[in-house]
């Protein structure tokens, strides 16, 4: 009977946690756009759908690789009769969108800052907040435009936890020498592709965990491509390296291919690079095994060092006036019995005798003593 409980509560608690579980998954998704922001107002219906072909009917692929959720587009008006054609995708995490970015940016942009980057051109803005990227066109461009798409990013419904965490391989990029908004964040092989990249989405192994960015740089030849593939552990990118450095001596990659392993990274230099120039650029792309404390750190009355060392000497005081109460009080009992009753308890009523040997003294001298 005992155990014919426990499974009915065990089953219960089954039934609980898969009703949990399932209302969580069916609960909609906060809406991308607001009703109004920053003057603009929200003008008909919104457009939403989880279908990437909606977003993107060219780039599909290339939005399910970077981890494409919904999209949603909506037109906005000013009092002043001006429009504003806002498109929003979200994705899985912070990665997803930078991605994005980075595959949608082109040359000409202008550096921007709005949300966590931005390039615009002409009447198009591009940005990007955690895992939320998007696209604005408006009718025509005023002073404050800027500030509105800010206020609208701020606004934007993020992603909470591990995923507003940026990828750390664009961060090995070298500046020196870099062609502005080249660099291309690729985490698929439809997306490898489409990118122009010197190394097949065969060779690079997208099943074994790789990322991959690349960026151009100026020679004095012309532009050569950088590439930096991300692989779990150094095993894995060694064997994959040589794999890539097998195919170039089989005349299945590029014959003008420079390549380099630094930590679980391995590099890639191709096109109209010297060899004194590829193997300098290869050498700038080195790998640091950081270590990141994110423990709080707290600076309150508890955790001050400067406290600590206050209460240690005022312990130290407590300890000395203990140990001085101690001690007069031990010395006035002392007096105290030695008044109320003498010679009774700390001395003795008869002197002791001690008995001397007289080792330092002669035999003729102990006998006349005697």
């Amino acid at each position: 009977m005992p155990f014919m409980r426990l499974s009915r509560l065990q089953f219960v608690l089954v039934i609980m946690l898969a009703g949990r579980l399932l209302a969580d998954t069916q609960a909609p998704a906060a809406p991308l756009l607001p009703p109004q922001f920053g003057g603009w107002k929200l003008a008909g219906a919104t457009r939403t759908s989880s279908d990437p072909a909606v977003a993107d009917p060219v780039n599909a692929a290339v939005l399910k690789e970077y981890g494409f959720d919904d999209f949603e587009s909506a037109t906005y008006i000013r009092d002043d009769g001006r429009k504003l054609m806002l498109k929003a995708a979200r994705f899985a995490d912070t990665s997803g969108a930078y991605g994005a970015f980075t595959f949608y940016k082109t040359p000409p942009m202008l550096v921007e800052k709005i949300g966590d980057q931005a390039g615009s051109l002409n009447e198009r803005v591009l940005f990007y907040r955690g895992n939320i990227l998007i696209d604005a066109v408006f009718q025509r461009l005023s002073a404050m435009s800027a500030a509105e798409l800010r206020e609208l990013a701020s606004g934007l419904p993020l992603a909470r936890g591990s995923s507003q965490g940026l990828p750390g391989l664009p961060a090995y990029m070298p500046p020196q020498a870099y062609v502005k908004n080249s660099a291309r964040y690729v985490l698929g092989p439809t997306t490898l592709e489409k990118v122009g990249s010197p190394i097949s989405p065969q060779l690079v192994d997208f099943g074994a965990g790789a990322e991959i960015v690349l960026g151009r740089y100026a020679t004095s030849g012309g532009e050569a491509t950088l590439m930096l593939i991300s692989y779990p552990t150094p095993q894995i990118a060694g064997d994959h390296q040589r794999k890539i450095d097998a195919a170039q001596s089989q005349g299945a990659a590029p014959a003008a291919i420079f390549s380099r392993r630094t930590g679980p990274i391995v590099v890639v230099v191709s096109g109209a690079a010297s060899q004194s120039e590829a193997k300098s650029l290869l050498a700038s792309v080195n790998y640091e095994a950081d270590v990141t404390w994110n423990e709080n750190t707290y600076f309150d009355k508890r955790n001050n060092i400067g406290n600590l060392v206050w209460n240690a000497l005022v312990l130290c005081g407590i300890l000395m006036a203990f140990a001085l109460v101690i001690g007069v009080a031990f010395g006035g009992l002392r007096v105290l019995v030695q008044r109320i009753i003498p010679e009774r308890v700390f001395h003795r009523e008869e002197p002791v005798e001690f008995i001397s040997l007289h080792l330092g003294e002669k035999p003729s001298d102990l006998g006349r003593e005697t």
